[in-house]
């Protein structure tokens, strides 16, 4: 019964982190970037506050926790969210699941500079040559009618952002002994505060409203952001960050799926050779994890 029970999260978890970009591209037919990571953030973090409501648990009251999930909220949240959704007015959603999932290979490159203890071995660093020959290979910069645009660099840039942040929280908010739900909740509502900020220069378009796009930011901020990240923390509760790391690998095929079939999105065998080679650098670095290695607060590719 524990391992059905793992397995639906995991596979809940595929389906919610996976089909965010699908969800991205729908809304953005009536929001701009910013309005739609606004509302996304907006929805996740009343539902994060719910859960903390809910069970009881206080958001932190250590100002230099609070210092922490600034720098948090700012590179895992605020940053790449809007990223990603400037990225995916040019770039495809399949395409850019594939690009969110090499994350792992940021981490890889972010937390030696950090002081983080990660050890690297030959073949990690076989892994991280092997995912970026994968970019390179779906970029094709190469060619004149590549992939290669500002849209793609921002979801790199995004999944870059997300490498940073995982490193960042690993070592300065892991193992503080707060709850999971109100260390997120405080930090989905510091990066409410970075979007407002941002609203003057991105955010005062006129609004499309449609029934479709409107839902598809209700199941983004609602199911994919807020119930994700609370269901997120049960898996790693129950069964650790190995078994949550496995679904990281799921989210490109998930994103993939569902732009190629409700989408109607083209994929050329050179891209999609491009993500078997991503996808394997990145299994690649994941080999051996030590348990000294840096902590892992959630799964690093997923959290989109």
């Amino acid at each position: 019964m524990g391992e059905t029970k793992t397995l639906l999260r995991i596979a809940a978890l595929a389906v919610m982190w996976g089909s965010s970009f699908f969800w991205i591209k729908l809304g953005l037919a009536a929001f701009s970037p910013v309005q739609l990571v606004l509302a996304r953030l907006t929805l996740g973090a009343v539902v994060l506050l719910a859960l903390c409501l809910l069970g009881r648990r206080r958001l932190p009251a250590d100002r230099r926790v609070w210092g922490h999930l600034v720098v948090a909220a700012f590179f895992h949240n605020a940053l790449p969210f809007l990223l990603f959704a400037i990225g995916e007015t040019t770039v495809d959603s399949g395409i850019t699941g594939v690009l969110n999932s090499t994350t792992p290979l940021w981490v890889l490159v972010v937390a030696p500079f950090l002081g983080v203890p990660n050890r690297i071995t030959g073949t990690r660093v076989a892994g991280l040559v092997v995912g970026l020959a994968g970019i390179l290979l779906i970029f094709a910069p190469w060619q004149a009618s590549g992939l290669l645009s500002w849209g793609s660099l921002a979801c790199l840039t995004a999944a870059a952002s997300y490498g940073f942040a995982f490193v960042y929280e690993g070592r300065y908010l892991s193992g503080t002994g707060l709850s999971p739900y109100a260390l997120s909740g405080g930090q989905m509502l510091l990066a409410t505060g970075f979007l407002l900020l941002v609203m003057p220069f991105g955010g005062l378009t006129t609004v499309h409203l449609s029934p479709l796009a409107v839902s598809a930011v209700l199941v983004l901020g609602v199911g994919s952001t807020g119930i994700a990240f609370a269901l997120n923390y049960q898996l790693l509760a129950s069964e650790g960050a190995v078994a949550a790391s496995v679904v990281g690998y799921l989210l490109p095929v998930v994103s993939v799926l569902l732009g190629a079939v409700f989408l109607h999105e083209q994929l050329s065998v050179r891209v999609i050779l491009g993500m078997v080679v991503v996808l394997g650098g990145v299994a690649l670095t994941r080999l051996q994890r030590k348990p000294t290695a840096i902590a892992e607060p959630a799964p690093v590719a997923e959290r989109v």
